[in-house]
């Protein structure tokens, strides 16, 4: 087994809610398997969500953000788990994601070009994720868009590839049992770095 650089991301504000569980789960097994690992809490750091002028003014990193780009720039895999409220990402990952996967940053523009460079290349990822809807409901209604959006327009647009997806559905309505085989098969992604 390949020792990884694993970056893990609770985009839950709350640490104690079952993502953060589910995100301890897979730091723990992880870092036991021999992996070496980092974590960030987001509803940890202190920063501004918001970007104030889009594209046209950078706004100066907070501290947080600054370690948090250094992280990002570390791992060679990196491990996102948060809910999907309203289709997608809690607002508080969405402000970070805005903040720090910049042009320059994550990715370039190319002048005259449509084209862009994808500067987070030679990443993998990996995506967990729960909701209240049934995941079928997830697919055939919205199509997976909040995972699309993630997956697709966010961490492989940067060049992070391949990603994949662990998504849990009905978790309002699942039973400890059921909660207990979740958190085992997270763990099972933790040992083997994926």
């Amino acid at each position: 087994m390949k020792v990884k650089k694993i970056l893990v991301v609770l985009g839950h504000p709350d640490p104690s809610s079952f993502c953060g569980a589910l995100s301890d789960a897979y730091a723990e097994a992880a870092s036991a398997a021999g992996h070496v690992v980092r974590f960030l809490r987001l509803g940890d750091l202190t920063f501004n969500p918001d970007l104030h002028f889009g594209y046209r003014q950078r706004v100066p990193w907070e501290p947080d953000i600054e370690a948090a780009w250094e992280d990002i720039q570390w791992c060679d895999h990196l491990v996102w788990v948060y809910p999907t409220w309203w289709g997608t990402m809690p607002g508080l990952m969405k402000g970070f994601i805005d903040r720090v996967f910049l042009p320059g940053k994550a990715f370039k523009y190319r002048e005259k070009s449509p084209l862009w460079d994808k500067l987070l290349k030679g990443r993998s990822g990996r995506i967990i994720t729960t909701m209240d809807s049934p995941l079928w409901y997830n697919w055939l209604i919205y199509r997976n868009a909040g995972h699309h959006a993630m997956k697709r327009a966010t961490l492989e647009f940067c060049g992070i590839s391949p990603v994949r997806i662990t998504a849990f559905g009905k978790i309002r309505r699942q039973s400890n049992i059921a909660r207990a085989q979740m958190l085992r098969k997270v763990a099972a992604l933790g040992r083997s770095g994926n």
